[in-house]
């Protein structure tokens, strides 16, 4: 199931503009990596280029590799909407289909690629995806309420619930747990140091605590001033880039003297 992704030379546009620059690293399978520095900085633009999200976007464009297991996911063959269910996506703010029940959400991805499913089947994955999630002890008498209906860490957990459903090798979560409040934000952490098990997981978070927490390693990214491009500064094992980080900015930056 999980991935190891390789980054060669990136480029990230949106039109002329040049947002991220040359990035290269990589990242380890069954392991959460953490994309750290000040906003602006192109960590949510990099993270949507490994589902190639980004060129949803008019006019964006992506130059240089992403690789899992080998495979560029940039390819001239390679289909973006296949990209897209090994790939998976939580996104900062809790975006369950409002008027979809919660077994309905968490079966929607699945639908989208799968169009038959038998009923028992599909009872089955919205047992196993909740309870992948953390969530089914909670909503299983209510399944047919809509998932709006829940609190906003639940919805979140929904949410992810969705994107496990498709069984993706890689889980890519932007700032997931910004909108929340301490105890949720606690339920969403616990919940990925169990997923690493299966999944490679990114997770982009402004929170130097959540990342010093949860993450295996973290990149900092940084940008020299307005209209200029975001790089990679540095990228270490997180106890190693949260005591003894090789770059003053990146020290900086995690100490709270900048951004």
């Amino acid at each position: 199931m999980s991935k190891r992704i390789d980054i060669n030379n990136l480029n990230v546009y949106y039109g002329e503009f040049l947002a991220v620059e040359d990035v290269s690293l990589s990242i380890e399978p069954k392991s959460i990596t953490a994309f750290i520095g000040p906003s602006g900085c192109g960590k949510s633009t990099f993270l949507r280029t490994l589902n190639r999200m980004h060129e949803v976007i008019p006019g964006a464009r992506v130059e240089g590799e992403v690789l899992i297991d080998g495979v560029n996911l940039y390819g001239d063959n390679v289909d973006p909407v296949t990209v897209r269910r090994h790939v998976g996506m939580v996104f900062q703010r809790p975006n369950p289909f409002p008027t979809m029940s919660i077994a309905e959400n968490v079966l929607a991805g699945y639908r989208l690629n799968n169009k038959r499913v038998s009923r028992s089947d599909a009872d089955d994955l919205v047992e196993e995806s909740l309870r992948g999630a953390n969530l089914w002890n909670e909503v299983k008498d209510r399944l047919d309420r809509p998932g709006s209906s829940l609190s906003g860490g639940q919805q979140q957990r929904l949410c992810i619930a969705r994107a496990i459903a498709i069984k993706p090798d890689v889980l890519l979560m932007d700032e997931p747990c910004s909108a929340l409040d301490p105890i949720s934000t606690l339920a969403i952490e616990d919940l990925m140091a169990e997923l690493k098990d299966q999944y490679t997981i990114v997770i982009v978070t402004h929170n130097m605590q959540q990342a010093a927490r949860v993450s295996d390693r973290t990149a900092f990214f940084n940008i020299a001033g307005t209209g200029k491009p975001g790089k990679l500064i540095e990228m270490n094992e997180t106890p190693v880039m949260f005591s003894t980080p090789s770059e003053k900015a990146t020290e900086d930056y995690i100490s709270g003297r900048f951004g």
